[in-house]
C-alpha cells in the first residue's frame, strides 16, 4: 500500500465511528427474509441469492431504530424570546 501523502500515519479510534468491511457486510432482502450479502451498483444494491433489491433494515429492525433515535432525541425546540426587552 502506498500513500499519496508526506502526512505522518497516526490513527485516533475516534477518527472512524465503525471500520466495516464490505465482504462482511449484508443488508436485509425481503424476498429470502434475512440479511445477505448483496452486489452494489450505482443506484441499488441486490441479494446475492435471488437477485432482489436489498435495503438498509428489515422492517422491523427499521422500527426499532427510528424508536430509539426519537427516545435520545432533546425535548423542545428554540427558546423562547423574552418579551420586554429591547434588543441592541
Amino acid at each position: 500500500m502506498h500513500r499519496l501523502t508526506n502526512a505522518p500515519a497516526t490513527f485516533c479510534e475516534t477518527d472512524i465511528m465503525e471500520r466495516t468491511d464490505y465482504y462482511e457486510d449484508q443488508k436485509y432482502c425481503p424476498e429470502c427474509g434475512q440479511y445477505v450479502h448483496y452486489l452494489m451498483s450505482v443506484e441499488a444494491s441486490y441479494c446475492i441469492h435471488c437477485g432482489e433489491r436489498v435495503h438498509l433494515f428489515s422492517r422491523d429492525d427499521w422500527e426499532s431504530f427510528n424508536k430509539s433515535l426519537q427516545e435520545r432525541r432533546p425535548k423542545g425546540g428554540r427558546p423562547r424570546k423574552q418579551r420586554g426587552k429591547e434588543s441592541a
